[in-house]
């Protein structure tokens, strides 16, 4: 693609997308993983969703790549049971104990990439301060404290979306993949559609 991985545009300072381009390409990534989950004839699990993985082309629309991890569900399958994939950061807690994998385990991956395109940061960077490191964490622990303008800093954001945005983030990284939004509710939710609860505290923190 002509305008390399997201991650080449996300996270370098002189090519970040501004507030309205960040929401663009959350939609065109939902989208993605959508088709993926209910559109597409044999449902995938992609197993690896991040920025790298997501390629932009010359109107930096975003396009998922890289299916060499992924698995793919026959017509009357829910889950699989495999090995842990995927990268370190993005992977569901699913994985880890060794539960049957869904196509929930790219929600998550999906919800941790959101988070990344909101405050434009990696989603572990051991530079910033213990608080901030994690950034699911330093998420939610501002979204509690009412305190989401430090997430974007001087960024001019408008603030529902804003809140908006990191209420969807954070259900989709809850530990329990039942409570996580399907991805055709996490478009719902992104186009402002349908209303979002406040989302619980995830559990791992």
């Amino acid at each position: 693609m002509s305008n390399g991985s997201f991650a080449d545009i996300l996270f370098n300072p002189e090519s970040r997308p501004c507030w309205e381009e960040r929401i663009r390409i959350s939609l065109d990534i939902a989208r993605g993983i959508l088709y993926l989950h209910e559109e597409c004839e044999t449902r995938i699990i992609h197993c690896d969703i991040k920025p790298q993985n997501i390629l932009m082309d010359e109107h930096r629309c975003a396009k998922i790549s890289d299916f060499g991890l992924a698995k793919l569900l026959m017509l009357d399958q829910t889950y699989t049971n495999t090995g842990i994939r995927g990268t370190r950061g993005y992977v569901a807690p699913e994985w880890h104990v060794n539960l049957p994998v869904t196509v929930k385990a790219n929600v998550y991956s999906f919800g941790i990439v959101l988070l990344e395109i909101i405050c434009c940061r990696r989603s572990v960077d051991r530079r910033l301060s213990e608080n901030e490191a994690i950034l699911q964490e330093w998420v939610y622990n501002c979204y509690a404290a009412g305190e989401l303008n430090k997430l974007v800093g001087y960024e001019d954001v408008d603030t529902r979306t804003l809140d908006r945005m990191i209420k969807i983030g954070i259900w989709c990284i809850q530990d329990e993949p039942s409570m996580r939004p399907s991805m055709k509710n996490v478009l719902l939710m992104l186009d402002g559609t349908l209303d979002i609860p406040v989302p619980p505290c995830p559990n791992s923190f």
